[in-house]
């Protein structure tokens, strides 16, 4: 698919404090980088010839919705019709772990029901995007 035809969107649990806000940010953004490496740039020179590692070529607006706008909108993406999304959440269950193996033995003693979405990253076609978070309000 062409990059011009592709979005990349946040969706963050708007009742959460700043700093929780901020790290589920970070670790949405991280493992979208990972999943879709292509949409970092190249490293670019400043113009004393300092390296700057490349950052995103793609704008990801930072978008707010309530707990369960956020479920529903998990929901939504594990239907066949959004299956080439990419899509990562962020969790009461990963927040709340002091260890990656915890995380791995609370996620799979965890019933998905259960589970609280603090964030939600996501990355496919526009149409698929703005299907998914087009009502949503930026979060400021």
């Amino acid at each position: 698919m062409e990059a011009e035809n592709r979005k990349c969107v946040m969706i963050l649990d708007e009742e959460l404090p700043a700093g929780v806000l901020a790290n589920a940010a970070g670790i949405l953004g991280m493992t979208l980088g990972k999943q879709i490496p292509e949409v970092i740039g190249p490293d670019v020179l400043d113009k004393n010839g300092r390296e700057h590692l490349g950052i995103t070529a793609y704008p990801v607006p930072i978008l707010k919705a309530g707990k369960e706008k956020l479920r529903q909108i998990r929901e939504q993406l594990y239907q066949p019709e959004f299956a080439e999304c990419v899509a990562v959440d962020f969790s009461d269950v990963a927040q709340s772990c002091r260890t990656y193996d915890e995380f791995i033995s609370r996620a799979a003693a965890a019933r998905e029901e259960d589970i609280t979405y603090l964030g939600i990253g996501i990355w496919g076609t526009k149409k698929q995007v703005n299907r998914l978070t087009g009502s949503l309000p930026l979060l400021r």
